[in-house]
């Protein structure tokens, strides 16, 4: 799996705990509906921190516990190459 794929996941997987749509989403976290498409489609695949920052607010957690999860503490960047 790819990075870009582990945060994606996180967003449809907190969603989907949470009952809430991605346009939902983008209306609750102030990110515009077309970069949120892109992020969870992988158009963008490293989104800026802000833009972390602002979904993680809107799933009412701070940007660290929203990054903190397996999938991604266990992520190698070696794997990569």
């Amino acid at each position: 799996m790819q990075y870009w794929e582990i945060y994606v996941k996180r967003i449809r997987t907190l969603c989907k705990e949470r009952g809430i749509s991605i346009n939902k989403l983008a209306n609750m976290s102030d990110v515009k509906q077309s970069t949120l498409d892109n992020i969870v489609r992988g158009i963008t695949k490293n989104p800026q921190v802000n833009t972390l920052h602002k979904i993680a607010i809107a799933f009412n957690m701070t940007l660290s516990e929203f990054l903190d999860f397996d999938e991604l503490n266990i992520y190698s960047f070696e794997e990569e190459d």
